[in-house]
């Protein structure tokens, strides 16, 4: 899988998961879930049904102030995307269209819904560079 793709899979999965929290989320689990039946219609039902069960994790955690469950849940959806967008990467133009017109104007002010803190953690190895930021924009230019 190429880095495009996973870095859509990456955001799709931590959008869906923003949204789990707030009113926008029936709307981003009707555009997950309409990507799945055009790219895998037998699994479509299953993935509605975990939509629903994230929904329910991410809202008792938030209740909780468990940050860990939002981490898991993210990684979790990052993984079903890639998994997706590696078995059927045709979709990969219509989960981008979903997460620009749907799930990122949807998600609140800020782009996260969760309360709590948020870790970050990076390395590089040999002559690599991490870049990392919690809010806000970053941009690199190479003089």
């Amino acid at each position: 899988m190429d880095a495009e793709l996973m870095t859509l899979a990456s955001t799709a999965g931590t959008t869906l998961v923003g949204l789990l929290v707030t009113d926008a989320w029936e709307r981003a689990q009707e555009a997950v879930s309409a990507v799945w039946r055009r790219a895998r219609p037998e699994q479509a039902e299953a993935v509605e049904g975990e939509l629903v069960q994230a929904r329910d994790e991410a809202v008792a955690a938030q209740d909780a102030g468990d940050s860990s469950m939002r981490d898991a849940l993210t990684a979790e959806w990052q993984l079903k995307f890639r998994r997706l967008l590696a078995s059927s990467p045709e979709v990969a133009d219509e989960l981008r269209r979903i997460l620009d017109e749907d799930m990122k104007p949807a998600l609140p002010q800020g782009g996260q819904a969760w309360s709590g803190s948020v870790s970050m953690t990076g390395s590089a190895t040999d002559n690599g560079k991490v870049f990392q930021i919690g809010q806000g924009n970053l941009t690199i230019k190479d003089s």
